[in-house]
């Protein structure tokens, strides 16, 4: 005799998450961001003003090594969605592969003793061979968050917290790297690039314990289908035919496109462009702060992309408080739309501005910052949504795909920030010419900002709003009860 079907109200109530499971998921994203933050932010000015390479070189690099990606990150989501272990499908990668990432970011910034023929061969081994690290941990890691709850609403919980992590890395990295890099810097370093070395030393043994944390405090609970079969051309089919996936996935390129193009040249904004500055600070803002003082560029870089980070921080914290009052898709397109504002207005921003400059930066960060974290919901939805629509769920798949569509679009972003900085004549260490000097400008501004509003036109076709969200949450909840009666 077949069992009855069970009604909505009969159905399991998810358990709610513990604050440790949660802070601790939180702390595997700040392990990744160390790296992250990392590539975003000082890799270009890493690769043109400390390893040597022209800045054509340097962008070509990093764009071709991502081709790679294409075939690596749908791969490895495979590979996860189909690892049985007793810890679950993906937490293992995190142990496994938490010292190599370690090990492999202390290679990838050491700057060799060859010429330039042989550090170009070194620049290319260890970032690929870094950057498929990073695959094999942050895939799995990513894909947790579509696992750890079936709860919509927990889920918008975790990511949140997972981005607290997220931003709290970025802050580590803005306001120490180049301090400790620097020479005669916090690590006392004679060269820059011993500077470098040592600081991806420190990294990479906080990365390892963060990971640890992560691993051994969480736990998965979302399984596929019993009676679902192994097919990479299923997942796959699912995968290019889930309409909502797709739409979020044309968002973040277009999103960490426009990112990539504005982080990219961050550094050489400020080196170049703004330059060092004297300032007379409130005297109750903290010592070393305080009066007036010579700022390098280094310090207004570490300054700029430490509130930046803090700025997103507190947008981050405000996700669950905002979505619940507006929903997850308008406040997406509330937040481009204060974003992009800010963003363009950095064309009229002159170097001696530099409050002015810092203060529409926080504005644009507090409501960008909560972007990623709102995107990756919606991407644990368009899971839920293929479960519920084709009875087949393959979670590591949708976000390794999706993680690869952030890092193409971080790659390519970069890839034409550098290209431009060559075609408008840019020179590493040297003074700029007023063409260069503009380049950086539009870099910062117009260009990102563009992109951004396409990014926000496709947001506004995403399907999957509150009210369907939970329809479809309670629909599986019935059917996954079903399935183990």
């Amino acid at each position: 005799m077949s069992t009855p079907p069970l009604q909505a109200s009969q159905a399991p109530v998810p358990e709610a998450l513990s604050i440790r499971e949660k802070l601790s998921f939180g702390f595997g994203n700040l392990a990744s961001c160390i790296y992250w933050q990392t590539f975003m932010v000082y890799l270009a000015i890493f690769y043109t003003d400390v390893f040597g390479l022209g800045a054509a070189a340097a962008g070509t690099m990093i764009g071709l090594s991502r081709i790679v990606d294409a075939f690596v990150d749908p791969v490895m989501g495979m590979l996860a969605d189909r690892t049985k272990t007793r810890w679950g499908k993906f937490r293992p990668f995190l142990l496994w592969f938490c010292v190599p990432l370690a090990a492999m970011g202390v290679l990838t910034f050491t700057v060799p003793a060859l010429g330039a023929s042989g550090k170009l061969v070194w620049a290319y081994a260890t970032y690929n061979a870094m950057m498929l690290i990073y695959t094999a941990i942050n895939i799995p890691y990513t894909a947790m968050l579509g696992v750890i709850s079936p709860n919509p609403i927990e889920r918008t919980a975790l990511s949140s917290i997972q981005f607290v992590g997220a931003f709290a890395g970025g802050i580590i990295v803005s306001a120490t790297l180049l301090p400790m890099s620097k020479v005669g810097g916090w690590l006392g370093a004679r060269t820059v690039e011993r500077g470098w070395q040592m600081a991806f030393v420190i990294y990479g043994i906080a990365a390892v314990l963060f990971f640890l944390v992560t691993f051994l405090n969480t736990r998965e609970r979302v399984s596929p289908p019993r009676a679902q079969e192994t097919s990479v051309l299923r997942d796959l089919g699912d995968l290019v035919t889930n309409g909502p996936w797709l739409i979020v996935l044309a968002a973040t390129i277009t999103f960490i496109l426009s990112v990539a193009l504005r982080s990219s040249v961050t550094a050489h904004y400020f080196k170049y462009y703004v330059g060092s500055q004297t300032l007379t600070l409130p005297s109750y803002l903290p010592k070393l702060a305080a009066g007036t003082q010579a700022w390098s560029w280094e310090s207004l870089v570490s300054a700029f992309n430490t509130s930046n980070q803090v700025a997103s921080l507190v947008g981050v914290l405000a996700i669950p408080f905002i979505a619940r009052i507006a929903g997850r898709k308008p406040a997406v397109v509330i937040m481009f739309v204060i974003a992009i504002a800010s963003n363009a207005s950095f064309y009229f921003l002159k170097p001696s501005q530099l409050l002015m400059i810092f203060g529409i930066n926080l504005i644009g960060s507090v409501t960008s910052g909560p972007l990623t974290a709102l995107l990756w919901t919606m991407y644990a939805d368009t899971a839920d949504y293929a479960e519920w629509k084709r009875g087949r769920r393959a979670t590591g798949l949708i976000f390794s795909a999706s993680i690869f569509s952030q890092k193409q679009g971080w790659a390519i972003g970069a890839w034409v920030a550098l290209a431009l900085m060559q075609s408008v004549g840019f020179v590493a260490n040297t003074a700029q010419t007023a063409r260069s000097l503009h380049g950086l400008v539009l870099l910062m501004s117009v260009l990102p900002a563009a992109l951004s509003i396409v990014s926000v036109l496709f947001v506004l076709f995403y399907p999957l709003n509150e009210a369907r969200m939970s329809q479809i949450a309670s629909d599986l909840r019935v059917r996954r009860a079903f399935e183990a009666s």
